[in-house]
């Protein structure tokens, strides 16, 4: 290896000099040797695992991105760390876990790359959690880090269209309405992931994939490609060279994240349509970064920032699609023409956004090729210049993006909505409260809901749940029994990425920490007004104070253990929900 190490790099603490014999002794044990010893130590952290398909394929990817570290001239060492799927979970006790585990993966990454003296990394990424954790272990670490995501599953197909497991999930309230057969629900459950990969939708993990490109810790294009395939090898590996090279060129997050990339992130989360999770996560982000956001600045951006793609969970295509018309940067280059993001902000290639996207050859049309990523002919309407689900920013689905952060006297402190639908929802009807989502989903699916009805779900927040847990269990049942647009329902806890309809996240303060939302009785009249962007209840202030005279707050749900301590320490969703102290807002 052919490059001078730099003297100041942290490896060298176990890697130099005769004391630090012992130190190399246990590393040769692992068959490397003075070669890699004069090289940077490039962290590949790894979240593999057999427990969801968004993360099943992750050692391979990683095996890619190891060779490209290799090739970079840098000393790889691959590590893991926990993954939780937010699939799986859904709906259970277990989802208390989901945001938890985003902590734990940044402080588990942040741990190793300090104790084994890391002079940098790839942090590889697959189920909803992993990418904002992962994103946060590089941040605080600030070492010279490439963001890497698995890929999205490809889509299923049932009936000549494709389905991904939101479908499935709305399948489970159409079936207790009546509205299809146990026979096709099971049809779909065996349809609709057919391999490895991170759920297909413009769901979280998408998302946060996009949001990585448009942020600049990820290199433009890379987010797109499906996990099965030869593109996603190729970024992997093209990851491992790029860490190599932010080494020697030390190139850092911190010189990479300002308040403008930060802006550019919101204005891809909301052109895609993208998760409401995104909010949060980059408020956390944010915080760990030291750069100034607010939960309002979404709703800023969101006006100037028109949605111009119509994928799931609103629309019907997938992220493959995305892929095949050029990804990512397609949409970037579409929004730089038009003046929304900062062209100048810094990418982890060393190259700013407008300087990538001109190197890549990017026009804003898009770049369809005569075959899909798939093997798959284009579709009707897929050709060259004519996409069904990717408009132009002067022709677009929305005026303006996807996500509105509502207030009022129900959430003093902000509430997340994506509009997915109609995107004038005012909506006015007598509150449902329930105390958890297994209570509310118990009502729902024993046919209780009636059209205007509120569902309100308390004391599922960060502290409350613990865990923020996400709905979409509830969610999917409230539009499988074809309530999608009747039906409003809020909560201190969070949506998947899958959800749809007038669903109202995040509202803070929450219930846990004596928030009006803890205050809201049966019969109360909630409304959701979207074009004013409130949230309120029809109670006087004088009754609202009557009413947390008499509150009192509850008990934690658990006593002891990782769900006590994190839930603990859980700071409001309004700021990101972080746990790390430095980051927090007094």
């Amino acid at each position: 290896m052919s490059q001078q190490k730099d003297p100041d790099l942290p490896s060298n603490d176990v890697t130099e000099g005769v004391e630090r014999a012992p130190h190399r002794a246990m590393f040769r044990a692992m068959g490397y040797d003075d070669a890699d010893f004069s090289s940077p130590m490039v962290g590949v952290a790894n979240p593999a695992a057999d427990i969801t398909p968004c993360n099943v394929h992750l050692d391979d990817v990683a095996d890619s991105a190891v060779e490209g570290v290799e090739g970079g001239d840098g000393m790889p060492i691959e590590f893991g760390t926990i993954t939780i799927s937010d699939a799986i979970s859904m709906g259970t006790e277990g989802m208390r876990a989901s945001l938890i585990s985003r902590e734990v993966i940044a402080d588990s990454v942040e741990l190793v790359a300090f104790g084994e003296r890391m002079d940098a990394l790839v942090t590889v990424a697959g189920c909803d959690k992993n990418l904002p954790g992962m994103m946060m272990a590089a941040i605080r670490t600030d070492l010279p880090s490439v963001f890497l995501y698995g890929g999205s599953i490809m889509p299923g197909e049932h009936d000549g269209r494709e389905i991904t497991v939101q479908n499935v999930f709305e399948g489970v309230g159409a079936v207790a309405a009546g509205e299809m057969s146990e026979d096709e629900l099971k049809e779909m459950e065996h349809e609709a992931c057919p391999g490895a990969g991170s759920c297909g939708g413009m769901f979280t993990a998408n998302t946060m994939a996009s949001i990585s490109e448009a942020i600049g810790l990820a290199p433009l294009g890379s987010a797109s490609a499906p996990a099965e395939s030869e593109e996603r090898y190729d970024v992997a590996e093209r990851a491992g060279e790029l860490a190599a090279e932010c080494v020697r060129e030390d190139r850092r997050p911190s010189d990479i994240l300002t308040r403008e990339s930060f802006e550019n992130a919101i204005a891809i989360q909301v052109a895609l349509g993208g998760s409401t999770n995104a909010v949060l996560h980059l408020l956390a982000l944010a915080a760990e970064a030291g750069v100034d956001l607010d939960i309002e600045d979404f709703n800023e951006i969101s006006d100037r920032t028109p949605k111009v793609a119509n994928l799931q969970p609103g629309g019907s295509r997938v992220m493959n699609d995305l892929h095949e018309v050029g990804g990512v940067p397609v949409v970037l280059k579409r929004l730089l023409d038009a003046g929304l993001i900062h062209g100048d902000a810094m990418t982890v290639t060393g190259r700013t956004i407008e300087e990538e996207l001109e190197h890549l050859g990017v026009d804003g049309d898009v770049q369809r090729t005569s075959e899909s990523a798939s093997g798959d002919e284009p579709r009707a309407g897929d050709v060259e210049g004519d996409v069904d689900f990717l408009k132009p920013v002067d022709d677009p689905f929305h005026e303006t993006g996807a996500i509105t952060v509502l207030t009022g006297n129900l959430a003093p402190d902000g509430a997340v909505l994506k509009v997915t639908g109609k995107d004038e929802t005012q909506h006015t009807g007598p509150a449902r409260v329930f105390e958890s989502e297994e209570d509310a989903m118990a009502y729902v699916q024993e046919g209780h809901i009636e059209s205007g009805d509120v569902i309100v779900i308390r004391n599922e927040g960060p502290r409350g749940g613990p865990g923020m847990r996400e709905m979409l269990g509830v969610t999917a049942a409230v539009v499988g029994q074809g309530h999608e647009d009747d039906v409003a329902l809020l909560t201190d806890g969070r949506f998947s990425g899958a959800t749809r309809g007038p669903m109202v996240g995040h509202v803070a303060p929450e219930a846990a920490d004596g928030g009006p939302i803890a205050l809201v009785e049966d019969g109360d009249e909630v409304t959701v007004d979207v074009p004013n962007r409130e949230l309120s209840v029809a109670v006087s202030d004088d009754e609202m104070e009557a009413r947390r005279d008499e509150w009192e707050a509850p008990e934690p749900r658990y006593d002891a253990g990782v769900l006590r301590k994190y839930g603990s320490q859980f700071g409001s969703a309004a700021d990101g929900a972080v746990t790390n102290p430095a980051a927090k807002r007094e």
